[in-house]
């Protein structure tokens, strides 16, 4: 490791009701990788946003090269070569890979009012090879996995000369092959002097690829250490304040109970390819396979958010005709989304009204009155059992951090008390501690009654939560398996075959 090339001291930031940043410190080093951890909530994006002049501190100094910056905007940090990726990528899919590099800043010709796609072109390829990406300038963001888009964000990013570069949550939705392709390009930056930001969930990914760690907990400064000198269940330790355990698994699911969801043929384009299983009442059917595979396409056909060109859901034994997501509600079945801010919330709406989304009419008495102190006991109540960090229930859902979110769309489906539950990537972008709560929900859940469909990336999570596994491949069912047989190995068998496999 290098120079230091970032110094923040005794960084301090105040949101109204949430004191987020307290006494805050964080140093960079030329050439490294630094990881920046903590729970949800601990303040690791807001010291980010901090950095790159998203917000204003309101006390402390920050150090660049040296010297004492302010850096009053998103602009002033792009000038003194500081970049930010976030989570949820921000490209314009309509434009090509080309365009969206070098946005604003097109090389022009004629009367200056014509882009020179040429040079455009010409020149993020460069940019390309340098980084030796394979990608097409010419090609539409649109057509790019998510992966090739993240690349997109890189190049653009360093096209500004960045020597500070921030990724925020970069491996959340990639898969492994794809992971280790991101970390041979962190790795090649690295060896520039490029200084990074790693902030990520995944704790068995610091050891993999950063140099150190720093740990934050409700907005404090913890401690820096040497990622080859601790140990992972030190740093889990330093973000929660004590010893936590997400191993325990799902109990057993007791005899063979009542079959309250099956799924028979169910077909949509590639997409889906005549899926069928059954779901049990009190059972957690892990959903396992690749990026890609149609999980969550078969999550959102029989939500009705999508429709579907041929098979039949049963509901109880019943056949039922789901082609809204209302008809799925219904009949007393609840989606949490993968992408929860886009499909699960409404960002400026407050906490109460969030949560109570879903059973209005429960709170609706004659002529459209809202029974307001039933929603508010409601919403208080969820708040309290799911533990739901906020400083009040009208606190809009958009200031909560990421893993306080994903709680805000799970209460929404318990106060509807839904049956049967689809719990799409339930963790992502979720600590270690909120993990932990969601593991133990899930199973109270089950152990209720709740039957639960989980779908993760996560191997570990699948085998951990789940009591029967069924691996998609491009659309189709390649295998089902008993979590007593099932290992991580067996699952990527499945998983990279794409003929329907024998099932148990």
């Amino acid at each position: 490791m290098g120079e230091v090339l970032v110094l923040m001291e005794g960084i301090e930031k105040t949101f109204p009701g949430v004191h987020a940043l307290k006494d805050c410190r964080f140093e960079l080093r030329t050439g490294e990788v630094h990881a920046l951890v903590g729970e949800n909530g601990a303040g690791k994006s807001t010291l980010m946003k901090v950095l790159t002049g998203v917000y204003a501190k309101d006390a402390g100094r920050i150090l660049y090269k040296g010297k004492e910056v302010d850096i009053p905007n998103p602009k002033a940090a792009q000038d003194l070569g500081i970049a930010i990726i976030h989570q949820e990528l921000h490209l314009m899919p309509h434009l090509t890979v080309a365009q969206n590099i070098f946005i604003g800043r097109e090389p022009r010709k004629g009367a200056r009012f014509l882009l020179d796609d040429k040079q455009i072109n010409q020149d993020a390829q460069v940019l390309l090879d340098t980084m030796n990406l394979d990608l097409d300038p010419k090609a539409r963001v649109r057509d790019l996995t998510v992966a090739k888009q993240q690349m997109v964000e890189i190049v653009r990013a360093l096209s500004f000369n960045s020597e500070v570069l921030i990724m925020d949550e970069p491996t959340s939705v990639l898969t492994g092959a794809e992971i280790d392709e991101l970390f041979r390009i962190i790795r090649e930056l690295r060896s520039r002097g490029v200084g990074i930001v790693h902030i990520s969930h995944r704790m068995e990914e610091l050891k993999q690829i950063s140099d150190r760690v720093t740990v934050l907990r409700d907005g404090r400064y913890i401690d820096t250490v040497a990622t080859q000198q601790v140990s992972i269940d030190k740093i889990i330790s330093m973000m929660v304040g004590q010893e936590i355990y997400e191993t325990a698994r799902t109990a057993p699911l007791a005899g063979q109970s009542e079959v309250v969801l099956e799924v028979k043929n169910l077909n949509r384009g590639r997409e889906i390819v005549d899926v069928s299983f059954k779901l049990h009442k009190g059972e957690i059917l892990g959903f396992a396979g690749l990026v890609g595979a149609g999980r969550t396409e078969v999550a959102r056909a029989i939500f009705g958010a999508d429709p579907t060109d041929s098979g039949k859901i049963y509901v109880r034994g019943k056949e039922v005709q789901i082609r809204t997501p209302n008809d799925a509600v219904r009949h007393s079945i609840g989606y949490l989304s993968e992408d929860r801010r886009r499909y699960g919330l409404m960002p400026t709406m407050d906490v109460e009204t969030n949560i109570i989304a879903a059973t209005l009419e429960r709170f609706t008495g004659f002529l459209g009155w809202v029974d307001k102190s039933g929603g508010s006991a409601a919403a208080k109540d969820c708040v309290a059992d799911l533990s739901i960090r906020t400083p009040s229930l009208q606190q809009q859902v958009r200031y909560l951090s990421g893993g306080n979110q994903q709680k805000v769309v799970v209460g929404k489906w318990l106060v509807r008390d839904c049956d049967i539950l689809i719990f799409d990537e339930p963790t992502r972008g979720i600590d270690v501690g909120a993990k932990s709560e969601v593991y133990r929900l899930l199973n109270g859940l089950a152990e209720s009654g709740k039957a639960i469909i989980m779908i993760s990336s996560e191997l570990p999570e699948i085998l951990r939560m789940s009591h029967r596994i069924i691996v998609m491949c491009e659309g189709r069912i390649t295998g089902e398996l008993d979590a007593s047989e099932a290992n991580q190995e067996l699952i990527l068998q499945y998983a990279t075959r794409r003929e329907s496999m024998a099932r148990q």
